[in-house]
C-alpha cells in the first residue's frame, strides 16, 4: 500500500526529491515550504522554487510563517500523512510535528553523515578539499542532524567541482534514494543504523567574511575556497582599494618564488595567475564589484591587472 507523504522542502534542491515522490507509487498529501520572500537585488517578492512545482501540479501547499503547535497542528494533522519527507525545508521542526504521523518524518541530508552536520554540508566539503561526499537519508530526531541513518550514495567531488554543480548531483541521487528508501519502509525491510559519534563534524552556515582570501594558503585551499563559494556568498580579494569578486579558477601550472597575492602573469595569452603561499592559481573568471562577470583575459584591458601588482585583504 503507497505511503501518504508530507512533503517540507523550499529551494532548488529540494525539487528533484519532489519531482520524483510525484512519480512513485507513493501519494503526496502536502508539499509544506517557506512563505514567499522578497530575494534578489530588486526584493522581488518571489515564490519558492518548490512552490513553482507543487501548485501547477495541484498539490496542496501550506506556507506556515511559524510551526508553533497552536497555528499549524490543526492544518497538518488534517493531511493525515504516514510519513513526512524533509529536503531543506530551513525550518528545525519542533517536538509535537515529529511524533504527529505515524512513521514519523525522514530526511535528505547533503552529506555523508555523521560528516558535515549542519546548515551548509556541501559548501562545507568542497571547501574542505574532500574528495567524495553524498546523500543520507536519516530519520528526524531532536538533535540538530543526529537520528540514525536509513541508507546513503556516495558521490565523488571533481578537482573543479563547485558548490552548484555538486548540490544539482546531489538533488538528482538523493531523489532516487529517497523513493528507494521509502519503498523499503513501506515493505517493512528498511533498517536504522545510529551515527558514530565519535566522526562527527559540523557544517555551519556561511557569512560573506568567509569569502575574503588569505592568500598565504596554499595554491589548493585558495582553490577550494573560490569552488565552494560558488554561486554564493563568492570569494574576493582587493587590489588598489578595489573589490574582485573572484568566480572560478583552477591550479596553476606556475612556480615562480614571490609574495603572496603577487599577479605572477597576466596577459591575453597566459591568463591571470597569483602566487600563493604555496603554489599558485589561475583566475579564470572575476568580477569588479558592481561590474559584469567576465573572463580574466577579458579583463586584461584594466591596467590594474598587471604582472606585480599584489592583491590584498583590504
Amino acid at each position: 500500500m503507497a505511503l501518504r507523504v508530507a512533503f517540507f522542502g523550499t529551494p532548488q534542491f529540494a525539487v528533484p526529491t519532489l519531482e520524483h515522490l510525484v512519480k512513485s507509487p507513493h501519494q503526496v498529501v502536502g508539499v509544506i515550504t517557506q512563505p514567499d520572500r522578497p530575494r534578489g537585488r530588486g526584493q522581488q517578492v518571489s515564490e519558492p522554487a518548490v512552490k513553482a512545482l507543487a501548485v501547477p501540479l495541484g498539490l496542496p501547499v501550506l506556507q506556515p510563517e511559524r510551526l508553533a503547535r497552536d497555528q499549524f497542528e490543526a492544518a497538518f494533522t488534517a493531511l493525515h500523512a504516514d510519513i513526512g519527507v524533509v529536503a531543506a525545508y530551513g525550518k528545525i521542526l519542533p517536538d509535537w510535528l515529529l511524533a504527529t504521523p505515524r512513521l514519523g518524518l525522514i530526511n535528505v541530508h547533503a552529506s555523508l553523515l555523521p560528516r558535515h552536520r549542519g546548515a551548509s554540508p556541501v559548501h562545507r566539503a568542497v571547501i574542505g578539499g574532500d574528495a567524495a561526499t553524498g546523500v543520507t537519508i536519516m530519520r528526524v530526531v531532536k538533535a540538530l542532524d543526529a537520528g540514525p541513518m536509513l541508507s546513503r550514495v556516495i558521490v565523488p567531488i571533481g578537482a573543479d567541482d563547485t558548490t552548484s554543480s555538486v548540490e544539482a548531483d546531489l538533488a538528482v541521487r538523493g531523489a532516487e534514494l529517497l523513493v528507494a528508501t521509502l519503498d523499503d519502509i513501506e515493505a517493512g525491510r528498511a533498517t536504522e543504523i545510529p551515527q558514530d559519534e565519535s566522526q562527527v563534524t559540523y557544517a555551519p552556515k556561511l557569512t560573506k567574511a568567509e569569502g575574503l582570501v588569505d592568500w598565504r594558503r596554499a595554491a589548493g585551499d585558495v582553490h577550494n575556497l573560490i569552488r565552494g563559494l560558488w554561486p554564493w556568498p563568492h570569494a574576493y580579494a582587493f587590489l588598489h582599494g578595489t573589490r574582485y569578486i573572484l568566480h572560478r579558477s583552477r591550479i596553476s601550472p606556475m612556480t615562480a618564488a614571490a609574495r603572496p597575492g603577487t599577479i605572477l602573469a597576466a596577459s591575453a595569452i597566459d591568463g591571470l595567475h597569483v602566487a600563493c603561499g604555496e603554489g599558485a592559481i589561475e583566475i579564470v573568471d572575476l568580477q569588479l564589484e558592481g561590474k559584469r562577470v567576465m573572463s580574466a583575459r577579458d579583463a586584461m584591458a584594466s591596467r590594474a591587472l598587471t604582472a606585480g601588482a599584489q592583491f590584498s585583504t583590504t
